[in-house]
C-alpha cells in the first residue's frame, strides 16, 4: 500500500471509530474502513492477521461483527442488524453476503414508508425478523454465495459458491445449491 494510501486509510479509521462503542482491529490486519457504514453504539471486532475487502454495513444501533484471527472476506457485503460472529481461520470468498435480518417486514403495512424513511435518514426494525449469524472456525464459503439470518456453520464445513444458506450446516460438512444441501460429509483426511 502506498504511503498516501496508508495515511487516508489510517485518517478513515480515526474518524470511523469514533461511531464505535467497540472498534478493535488486530495487528497485521489489512482493511478499507472507508467500506464500512453506520456502527453508532455498535461493536466491531476483527482479529490479527486478517484480509478485508467487503463492505460491512450496521443497520441498528447495539449490532455487532466479530471476526477471528487469519480470515479472508472477499469484496462482498456483511450487514448486521443484530450480530454476525466468524471464527478464526475462515475463508470467505467474493461475491458472498452475510445477512442476519429479512431487511423488510412481511407486512406490507408495516414496510410501506421504507423508502420515504430512508431519506430521512431512518428505518423502523420493529416488524423485521432478526437473529445472529455464527460461522464457526476453518469454513470455507465459495463464490457469490448467501448466508441468511440464525444460520449456523459448523467447523471446517465448505458453502459451495452460489448456494442460499437458510438452515444450519453440520461441521465438516460440504453443502452446496439452493436452498443449501448436504453434498457429502467430509472425510478425516480432508479435515
Amino acid at each position: 500500500m502506498s504511503s498516501l494510501l496508508k495515511l487516508l486509510s489510517r485518517i478513515t479509521e480515526i474518524l470511523v471509530a469514533r461511531r464505535f462503542d467497540t472498534y478493535i482491529i488486530g495487528s497485521g490486519t489489512d482493511m478499507f474502513p472507508w467500506r464500512i457504514r453506520g456502527g453508532k453504539r455498535c461493536k466491531l471486532v476483527i482479529g490479527h492477521n486478517c484480509i478485508m475487502r467487503c463492505n460491512v454495513v450496521f443497520e441498528n444501533e447495539n449490532s455487532y461483527l466479530t471476526v477471528g484471527d487469519r480470515c479472508f472476506i472477499g469484496n462482498g457485503l456483511i450487514s448486521a442488524a443484530h450480530g454476525i460472529e466468524i471464527g478464526n481461520d475462515v475463508l470467505i470468498s467474493w461475491g458472498v453476503t452475510i445477512t442476519d435480518h429479512n431487511s423488510h417486514s412481511l407486512k406490507f403495512s408495516e414496510r410501506q414508508k421504507d423508502v420515504e424513511n430512508w431519506h430521512n435518514d431512518k428505518k423502523d426494525w420493529s416488524g423485521v425478523k432478526t437473529a445472529k449469524v455464527v460461522i464457526q472456525d476453518r469454513v470455507w464459503i465459495g463464490f457469490n454465495a448467501i448466508i441468511l439470518k440464525s444460520v449456523t456453520i459448523g467447523e471446517g464445513a465448505i458453502v459451495g459458491a452460489g448456494s442460499v444458506v437458510s438452515k444450519d450446516v453440520p461441521p465438516y460438512t460440504i453443502v452446496a445449491g439452493n436452498p443449501a444441501k448436504i453434498i457429502r460429509e467430509l472425510g478425516p483426511d480432508e479435515r
